[in-house]
């Protein structure tokens, strides 16, 4: 085997190499690691990841990146919590307007894809970068959370509710479920759609694909709209597991999938990755934080832990790229 193809090789299986390790050193380290309870646990704790995740790869596909969307899981699930529990009143009219369990969770999903739609508007019309106009909505989100919430909890959302987050389905968490369809459908829409297509080529290339016919907002709006539709599905996860939407929800959330999707083999540079490569991310990073957890590392230096994981990998990253 020449070395350029030993390379490819060893970049291709580079994940799931570390995956292994990772594994065969906690299960070494801890006891506990390798049991069922742990298993399911860690596969709870990546579900919300993944479907961060998945919504960041395809931003990051298209060579942009999407900083928000901690903060639009924190307003998406506090808008369902607070719908769903207070509803809508309107003194002057006399008028109290409630909601049932399916029309908070469109409420939420409705915010964040608004807020996703914000996003990829600002970026494509005015052609603020990616970076800043999510930075910008990272703090917009986060300061409309305080104001819907009042900067207290909204907690007791009841056991319909709550079974998204705790329930079981065949043997299998219900979180579980959510992410695996969230999954199949990126997966069709990257390997099987038009859409797709257009998100690798507006990555690899974007003039040659404006000059191919490709609109290429439109393409954007999509994408970051998606990428706020699924952050607001991670936040009604996440309230619901706890059973309470917190006002300071979802803090640091971005960084773990900006690390899962880099980890997962996305460049940054847009126009190459995988859905699949990132959902391996995404469990990279869920059994670090659990196998910090487990052996009772800080939570300050698991902090430091992933962020030398994020750099290393970006270092990885750019070494493939310029050996390519």
């Amino acid at each position: 085997m020449s070395i350029s193809k030993y390379r490819a090789t060893l970049s291709r299986f580079q994940s799931s190499i570390a995956l292994f390790v990772l594994c065969l050193a906690l299960s070494i380290l801890s006891d506990k690691f390798l049991t069922v309870d742990n298993g399911w646990n860690v596969l709870r704790q990546i579900s919300v990841n993944v479907c961060i995740s998945v919504g960041m790869t395809l931003v990051v596909l298209t060579a942009g990146i999407d900083l928000s969307v901690g903060s639009v899981l924190a307003l998406s699930g506090a808008v369902a919590a607070g719908l769903l529990k207070n509803g809508i009143e309107l003194p002057g009219n006399d008028l109290f307007i409630g909601f049932t369990l399916l029309g908070t969770i469109v409420a939420g999903l409705l915010t964040g894809g608004f807020l996703g739609f914000f996003n990829g508007a600002v970026i494509t019309k005015f052609k603020v970068p990616p970076f800043v106009a999510t930075l910008a909505m990272l703090t917009i989100a986060r300061g409309l959370t305080m104001l819907w919430t009042k900067g207290y909890p909204i907690s007791s959302l009841g056991p319909s509710f709550g079974y998204i987050g705790t329930g079981w389905f065949l043997g299998i968490p219900v979180l579980v479920w959510i992410a695996a369809v969230i999954i199949a459908v990126a997966l069709v829409i990257t390997n099987k759609t038009s859409l797709g297509r257009y998100i690798y080529a507006i990555g690899g290339n974007e003039n040659a694909s404006r000059l191919s016919g490709i609109n290429i907002g439109k393409v954007k709006v999509i994408v970051y709209t998606i990428s706020g539709v699924l952050a607001a599905l991670g936040g009604i996860m996440v309230t619901s597991r706890l059973d309470s939407a917190q006002p300071n929800a979802g803090i640091s959330y971005e960084l773990d999938a900006i690390a899962a999707v880099v980890i997962g083999g996305t460049s940054l540079s847009g126009g190459r990755g995988t859905i699949m490569g990132t959902v391996l991310g995404a469990v990279i990073i869920g059994v670090l934080n659990n196998g910090l957890v487990l052996l009772d590392v800080s939570p300050f230096w698991q902090q430091v832990v992933k962020g030398f994981v994020i750099l290393l990998a970006v270092i990885i990253d750019k070494a493939n790229s310029k050996a390519e």
